[in-house]
């Protein structure tokens, strides 16, 4: 068996529920490894939760030993407390895969929607039927934010590709663009 040349771990944070996913990645094939949820009780004081967050972080960093770690950014609505505690959750996330040395990536929910299924403003349900296909998975999760933290470790995955960052690479005109892809120019 081939060993994973790279395994992520995806969080979709949260201060009653955090889902987390995790994917290794062999070649060219991406392989789920493990999803799930913690949840959090509300009637537990804010800061326990934070410790119960980190705690479950450093849980699977331990147990999968990615090599990445990825997080979806905090949507931005309307109540500012929610936004305040979701930040929160997120920043002790990240500080414990930083403990970990590990590489932090942060992407939005359009961005990972994008990614998932080429639509910004696809439904969860829409990202959970394309990872299932994409993943050869079919248990549906009792939470979606298990799936929604699975996706954020794909994106994370299709935007770190090489192919993917080479063919980004941006050009400061066509003379330069000509030059790096030569075999793009056709004669007519």
């Amino acid at each position: 068996m081939q060993k994973p040349s790279k395994i992520i771990l995806g969080i979709d944070p949260g201060t009653i529920i955090m889902g987390y996913g995790v994917i290794s990645v062999t070649g060219k094939t991406i392989s789920l490894l493990e999803m799930g949820v913690l949840k959090l009780s509300a009637k537990d004081d804010s800061y326990k939760r934070l410790e119960k967050i980190h705690s479950k972080i450093v849980e699977l960093i331990h147990r999968f030993t990615p090599d990445c770690f990825a997080i979806e950014a905090p949507f931005f609505g309307k109540n500012v407390q929610s936004m305040l505690k979701l930040g929160r959750a997120q920043g002790v996330a990240i500080a414990a895969a930083m403990q970990k040395n590990l590489e932090v990536c942060e992407y939005s929910p359009k961005k990972i929607k994008q990614s998932i299924t080429g639509n910004g403003n696809a439904d969860k349900e829409q990202v959970m039927k394309m990872l299932q296909t994409l993943l050869q998975f079919k248990e549906t999760p009792k939470h979606f934010d298990a799936s929604d933290a699975l996706a954020v470790a794909v994106c994370h995955h299709f935007q770190d590709n090489v192919l993917l960052k080479a063919a980004g690479t941006k050009a400061k005109d066509w003379k330069e663009f000509i030059a790096k892809n030569p075999g793009r120019l056709k004669n007519l």
